[in-house]
């Protein structure tokens, strides 16, 4: 809910945007879209989850239906973006699911179909034509059409210098050490070399939101779970899209990189990430034809900032007038829709409906618990 009581909120606020991963970047083009006045303080432009997501689009298996639509919309926001944006490297491959029991295949296919998701039932034969280079095609999937993929950091920095033109400024390879409250509300961000202040606070870094939100007295009930993800040398087109089968979800770049995780989130390296990345890569090449000629090229871990239902945390804190939260683990699916969602929120003064579900203000003590799925 925002804040009843916060001051007139002017024509053109100026707002901090913490974070330039693909949330941030995506909440400060829109508001930059909007009018606003806004600053990105960011340790590193594009992020510190984004670089390292598999990048998948998807409304798939696990959701309530409030959480399905949402994704669901996004997914269309996307579209809209690409509109906006040409250049984004955005790929509407359409995905072959198998990645759970038949029984439960079938369960999604009835549920999510019910939905509105375009779910498509094939055998063996239909896997083949629509992925001919795997070694052992199941023999009961379903291709989701609708699914695609975007190449996370580019997408982030499209949007970041288009806000810039629009007049937005970026204050790169700077770290927040906190967030400055005057009478009760956010004001701005003290870093090692300044105060900055604002109307509003985007908290947007990901991992490191919950340190910043801490030095407000908040407490983000999140962890940071590591996720390893293999990359191949580029190669010549063997995958037509994603490719989401039991213990190894993968999919081909723009650069012609095969980029595999043992789900989307990716593998927990353990003690041993060269060990497991080695693996995972041989598992990767085992399940494709010809796949020996794929060379591993590098392996990446990212950490997932994951509230701890599996939902985002999205909106304006009571506790914390001036401060929007915008922290999540399918930043990639969502992130044309937050940042649009965001933008109207903070310059608009109106909360949205479809947010309500994920204000922090869920966490509240005896307040109902979310259930969630798959992320």
């Amino acid at each position: 809910m925002l804040d009843s009581a916060a001051p007139q909120v002017p024509a053109s606020p100026t707002v901090i945007v913490i974070g330039a991963g693909i949330i941030g970047a995506s909440i400060a083009w829109h508001l930059a879209r909007r009018g606003a006045a806004v600053t990105v303080v960011a340790t590193r432009t594009g992020g510190e989850a984004t670089p390292n997501s598999f990048a998948w689009i998807n409304a798939s298996w696990g959701n309530p239906e409030f959480y399905y639509r949402l994704r669901l919309r996004s997914m269309r926001e996307w579209a809209r973006l690409a509109e906006d944006l040409p250049a984004l490297p955005l790929q509407w491959s359409g995905g072959l699911c198998w990645d759970l029991p038949v029984g439960q295949l079938e369960a999604y296919a009835v549920e999510h179909g019910g939905w509105g998701y375009d779910l498509r039932p094939v055998d063996r034969a239909k896997s083949l034509t629509i992925e001919p280079n795997l070694a052992e095609p199941p023999e009961f999937a379903l291709f989701a059409a609708e699914e695609g993929a975007v190449e996370p950091v580019v997408a982030a920095k499209l949007m970041l210098g288009d806000a810039f033109r629009l007049g937005a400024t970026l204050l790169p390879d700077v770290v927040v050490e906190g967030l400055v409250e005057e009478s009760g509300r956010i004001v701005g961000v003290r870093t090692s070399d300044a105060t900055l202040r604002a109307d509003h606070v985007v908290l947007a870094a990901g991992s490191g939101s919950l340190a910043i939100a801490t030095t407000a007295g908040l407490d983000l009930p999140m962890s940071s779970p590591p996720g390893l993800i293999v990359h191949s040398r580029p190669h010549a087109k063997i995958l037509n899209g994603l490719v989401i089968a039991p213990h190894l979800h993968m999919r081909q770049t723009s650069e012609g990189r095969v980029i595999a995780g043992s789900d989307f989130g990716g593998s927990d390296p353990g003690a041993d990430p060269q060990g497991v990345a080695d693996d995972l890569f041989s598992a990767m090449k085992a399940m494709l034809r010809n796949g020996d000629v794929l060379e591993l090229e590098t392996f990446t871990v990212g950490h997932r900032p994951t509230p701890v239902d599996g939902f985002p945390i999205i909106g304006a804190v009571d506790q914390a007038p001036g401060l929007y939260l915008a922290v999540m683990h399918s930043g990639v699916t969502l992130a044309p829709l937050v940042g649009l969602l965001a933008a109207n929120e903070i310059i608009g003064g109106t909360p949205d409906a479809s947010l309500a579900p994920l204000r922090f203000s869920r966490f509240a003590s005896g307040n109902a618990r979310l259930t969630h799925g798959r992320a």
